[in-house]
C-alpha cells in the first residue's frame, strides 16, 4: 500500500506550482503556507490529511474559524486557500475528488477601501519635509527623515505596492528619469511616471546618502537598493515603513489607523479619478491585472458623475 504524502509534502509542491506557474510572489506564497497550515493542523486534530478530508470536515474547519472569531473576509480567504489547493491535488491525481468544490463561502459584500483626503495627503507630506530640514536634527536622524518624506513622495506619486516601493533599485533616482519600471506581482513589468516633486524627492535623499558615506557612525550600507538596510533583505521592510509612517501620520494630526503605506495606494488611485482619470490608465498604474481589481474605486467616478450632473445640469440643483 503507498504511503500517503504529508500534509507538510503536499503543501510545498503546492506553493511551488504557484510560484512556477502562476507567478506568485513572497507575499501570497507566505498567505497561502499560514493558511494551509492552520488547516493541516484543524485535520490532524480531527484524524485527517489533506489526502483523506472529506467536505463535510471542511465545513467543520469553516465553523471552527466561526468560532474562533475570524472576519468573513479572513473566513473566505481561507476557503480560496482550500479550494486551490484540492483543485491542484484533483488535478495532480493525488485525490480522486474535490471535496471543496461545493462548498460554499460566508456572503460579504466588498469594503470600500479606506481613503485619505487630498488635505490630509498634503499634511503629511508637508509634515515630512519639515522634519527632512529640521536643523536642530542629528545627521542620522535628519537622514532617516530624508527617506521618508522620499518614499512618502514616491508612493503619492506612483500608487506603488509597499513590496515594490521598499525593494526600488537605486537606478530608479537618476536625475532625468521621467518614468521607473516597476516589477510587481507575478514577476510583471510596467512602466509608472514620476512627478517633479518625487524626483526632487530622491535626489535629495540620493544626496544625502553619498554625504554620509565618509561618516561612519551615519553613513547607510553600499547597496543596489534605493532604500538600504542591514537587513536580510538588504533593503528596508514593508514593517519599518509602515512603523515610520504611523509616527508620521500621529505627528501630522492623523490618527494612526486610518494611515497605512496601502491607504496611500488607495489615494493615488482615487485622487486620480476625482480628478478625471480614466479608470483602465489606473488599472495599468497600479498593476492590476484585472479590471475588476480596480473597480473597487468607481464610487469615486459616480460622485464625480453626480456632481457634475448637479453642478452642470441645466435642470441640476440651483
Amino acid at each position: 500500500m503507498p504511503i500517503k504524502p504529508s500534509d507538510t509534502k503536499l503543501t510545498g509542491l503546492f506553493l511551488d506550482m504557484l510560484a512556477a506557474e502562476q507567478g506568485a510572489g513572497p507575499n501570497t506564497l507566505d498567505a497561502y503556507r499560514r493558511d494551509l497550515t492552520d488547516f493541516s493542523e484543524f485535520l490532524g486534530r480531527a484524524g485527517h490529511t489533506f489526502v483523506d478530508a472529506q467536505t463535510q470536515v471542511l465545513r467543520d474547519y469553516l465553523a471552527d474559524l466561526d468560532t474562533r472569531g475570524f472576519k468573513s473576509t479572513s473566513v473566505a480567504r481561507r476557503l480560496s486557500a482550500m479550494r486551490h489547493l484540492y483543485r491542484f491535488l484533483l488535478n495532480e491525481r493525488i485525490r480522486g475528488d474535490d471535496p471543496a468544490a461545493i462548498l460554499s463561502g460566508p456572503k460579504r459584500g466588498r469594503g470600500l477601501p479606506k481613503v485619505l483626503s487630498i488635505a490630509d495627503v498634503d499634511r503629511m507630506l508637508r509634515r515630512a519635509r519639515e522634519l527632512s530640514v529640521a536643523e536642530d536634527a542629528s545627521p542620522s536622524k535628519r537622514l532617516r527623515a530624508l527617506r521618508l518624506y522620499c518614499l512618502l513622495e514616491v508612493l503619492y506619486a506612483t500608487g506603488l505596492r509597499v513590496s515594490e516601493l521598499v525593494a526600488l533599485p537605486r537606478s530608479a533616482a537618476k536625475r532625468d528619469a521621467r518614468m521607473i519600471v516597476v516589477r510587481g506581482k507575478g514577476n510583471k513589468e510596467r512602466l509608472v511616471p514620476l512627478n517633479e516633486a518625487s524626483r526632487q524627492a530622491m535626489a535629495d535623499y540620493l544626496a544625502a546618502t553619498e554625504a554620509a558615506k565618509g561618516d561612519k557612525k551615519n553613513s547607510v550600507p553600499a547597496s543596489k537598493w534605493l532604500f538600504p538596510s542591514f537587513g536580510e533583505s538588504g533593503h528596508l521592510t514593508r514593517q519599518h515603513f509602515a512603523r515610520d509612517l504611523k509616527e508620521l501620520a500621529v505627528a501630522s494630526g492623523l490618527q494612526a489607523r486610518l494611515v497605512s503605506p496601502h491607504v496611500l495606494r488607495h489615494a493615488f488611485a482615487s485622487h486620480l479619478l476625482h480628478n478625471g482619470a480614466d479608470l483602465r490608465i489606473v488599472q495599468t498604474l497600479l498593476g492590476h491585472t484585472d479590471i475588476s481589481t480596480t473597480q473597487i474605486y468607481t464610487h469615486v467616478v459616480e460622485e464625480r458623475l453626480k456632481s457634475l450632473v448637479r453642478d452642470l445640469h441645466p435642470l441640476g440643483e440651483k
